[in-house]
């Protein structure tokens, strides 16, 4: 009989979360040390004024790979979660009244794409077996596999090849479809993930694919609902949980890890340490290491995705005709892109994501009331120093007034209760480098092999887990980089 090996998980993001539960099932000891009151890392929650408002992210795709947890000790998903589909997955929104319901009814769907221009139809279908193809190559071939050496990254080249990844995704739809709005459709997804369709690796493509096969939901309670049932989960197999408790520390001798030391003075010891934090804050952790110190620099050169700054608001009435999610696009979507990504300019006419969780489950809010959050893409703190305690409170008021000129024209005499997130925010709750919100920019020079490894090259019991690694972020991202890192384990 062998020890029973034993393993500390910094973080409770859906990564870590999804990785204590695959150690755990394996007979792995594992511990979740959570700096937060709650757990969920950017899946947090908050409940104010009767209302239940998620952080983020509230878009569920893939719930298969969510199943896969369950079924590792033969239980099941809605022993826990209760997941409600959402319809049209996301409608679109444009200044000049445009309104386009994306989904995968595929009758709806054509009809939509012909009211823009009946022409790409037939566009649209050849699109969509290109995002077929890229799907089974970069997501069911590559989406779980941890890529430690670069000859990993030389076996998937002629895939790579063969569906042009050095193109963004953007200029990819364009060879599909002529009108600009769709192309606006078909490519707003990167931005998902923290890429900007203009540069994202046309492998993101694959998105699309993924809503068409496995649907769009959403987790009755909010997203934390689903942070609380793999908590669950993970407690049922015997997993601990330490929450409010931020690792300060992690230990090494030679080069191994040997545990975590924290802020109340809690000393942990394990034969391994996995950490879901951001990667440049996480190797920070590895005090007395020149090693770990030159990962921190040469991280710090790297391209950061951009921020967010997102509004909660509760609203007096119901929205019947508001979408679960939506789309609010701005008149400049490749200026816009540009302002985010490259001058930092901080944009008067943001796109939004406008989520309204109350039109599929009324209970995010009390009754007669709605609840919503608008989130506007942001450049990071590095590419725009901006002092978000003096300008929170009046972006606010240029988010809100957005979604008021768009969509609901006594927004102001509704409102109930608001506040806001900023990158500032980002930065300080969650460790995260330049505040940015999805880790490293997902261009094709950041992916796999060149993404943040899953075991690091030099502490040869340190894992990583999360958006920073590969493949990257969304939660079916980091629930596959959890799987490739339990592949490493195990």
């Amino acid at each position: 009989m062998t020890a029973k090996r034993s393993a500390i998980i910094i973080g409770s993001g859906f990564g870590g979360l999804a990785l204590a539960i695959r150690l755990q099932s394996a007979g792995v000891a594992t511990t979740v040390v959570e700096a937060r009151d709650r757990p969920g890392g950017r899946a947090y929650v908050w409940k104010k004024d009767g209302y239940t408002f998620d952080a983020g992210p509230t878009v569920i795709t893939d719930p298969a790979c969510l199943e896969e947890l369950w079924a590792l000790s033969g239980s099941k998903l809605a022993d826990d979660v209760t997941l409600l589909p959402v319809q049209p997955f996301y409608r679109l929104l444009w200044s000049d009244g445009t309104a386009f319901d994306y989904s995968n009814n595929e009758a709806a769907l054509n009809a939509e794409i012909a009211k823009l221009d009946p022409a790409d139809v037939a566009g649209y279908a050849r699109f969509l077996d290109y995002s077929r193809g890229v799907y089974e190559e970069g997501y069911l071939k590559l989406g779980a596999v941890p890529f430690l050496d670069f000859t990993q990254m030389l076996k998937a080249a002629p895939a790579l090849a063969k569906y042009r990844a050095w193109r963004s995704v953007y200029s990819v739809v364009a060879g599909f479809v002529k009108s600009e709005k769709l192309r606006q459709a078909l490519s707003f997804h990167t931005l998902l993930v923290g890429g900007n369709p203009m540069n994202t690796s046309s492998i993101y493509a694959l998105i699309h694919q993924l809503e068409k096969l496995g649907g769009v939901w959403f987790a009755k309670g909010g997203t934390n609902a689903l942070v609380s049932g793999m908590v669950a989960l993970f407690e049922r197999l015997g997993g601990t949980l330490v929450l409010g408790d931020k690792v300060t520390r992690i230990t090494h001798a030679g080069r191994r890890v040997t545990g975590v030391e924290t802020a109340s003075g809690l000393t942990l010891t394990s034969d391994m340490v996995a950490t879901n934090g951001d990667l440049v804050h996480s190797y920070g952790l590895l005090d007395g290491s020149g090693y770990a110190a030159g990962k921190v620099r040469s991280l710090r050169r790297k391209r950061f995705s951009p921020s967010l700054f997102v509004v909660h608001f509760g609203l007096e009435g119901a929205f019947p005709g508001i979408a679960h999610h939506s789309i609010l696009f701005s008149d400049r979507y490749g200026p816009l892109l540009n302002d985010i990504y490259k001058t930092g300019a901080l944009a008067g006419d943001p796109s939004l994501y406008l989520h309204h969780p109350s039109a599929t489950d009324p209970a995010m809010a009390p009754p007669g009331k709605a609840a919503f959050y608008a989130l506007a893409p942001v450049p990071h703190m590095g590419r725009a120093p901006i002092d978000w305690a003096v300008e929170g409170p009046r972006y606010r008021e240029v988010v809100l007034n957005r979604v008021r000129d768009l969509l609901i024209p006594d927004l102001h005499e509704r409102l109930d209760t608001c506040f806001h997130y900023t990158p500032q925010d980002f930065h300080d709750d969650l460790g995260a480098h330049l505040g940015s919100a999805f880790s490293l920019e997902p261009v094709l020079w950041q992916s796999a092999w060149f993404r943040g490894h899953n075991r690091d090259d030099h502490f040869a019991n340190l894992y990583f887990v999360g958006a920073g690694t590969h493949p990257g972020a969304g939660i079916p991202g980091v629930v596959g980089s959890a799987k490739a890192t339990a592949s490493l384990i195990v």
